[in-house]
């Protein structure tokens, strides 16, 4: 599995980003997959998952704001981001993971991640 997030970059609050997660043939019907960031001196935190039957979730700090999709033809998942704050300020990573009994209750654990691409930054000044 190979996973290539893209998109990040240097913007103002109030602005709109948004990344991509190119993935290599199939992986987003076979596995699911998660967004996640880290921002300095933090842990690296879910910030929205997308399963492999189509399901979409997101942590608190961006529902309303942040918009996860997926194009199966282009293999590859978008996660659109609205009204950024400086907090949003992060290295941002996607990540899949195989189907597990517990997937609903763990969607937002890295550790139970299998496959992760190279993060992207994402500055946004105030």
């Amino acid at each position: 599995v190979q996973l290539q997030a893209s998109g990040g970059g240097l913007v103002q609050a109030g602005d709109s980003l948004t990344l991509s997660c190119e993935a290599s043939p199939r992986t987003f019907i076979n596995y699911h997959m998660g967004w996640f960031r880290q921002a300095p001196g933090k842990e690296r935190d879910f910030v929205a998952g997308f399963s492999r039957s189509g399901g979409t979730s997101y942590a608190d700090s961006v529902k309303g704001r942040f918009t996860v999709s997926r194009v199966n033809a282009k293999n590859t998942v978008y996660l659109q981001m609205n009204t950024l704050k400086p907090e949003d300020t992060a290295v941002y990573w996607c990540a899949v993971r195989r189907a597990s009994g517990d997937y609903y209750y763990t969607k937002d654990d890295p550790a139970k991640y299998d496959y992760w691409g190279q993060g992207t930054l994402v500055t946004v000044s105030s």
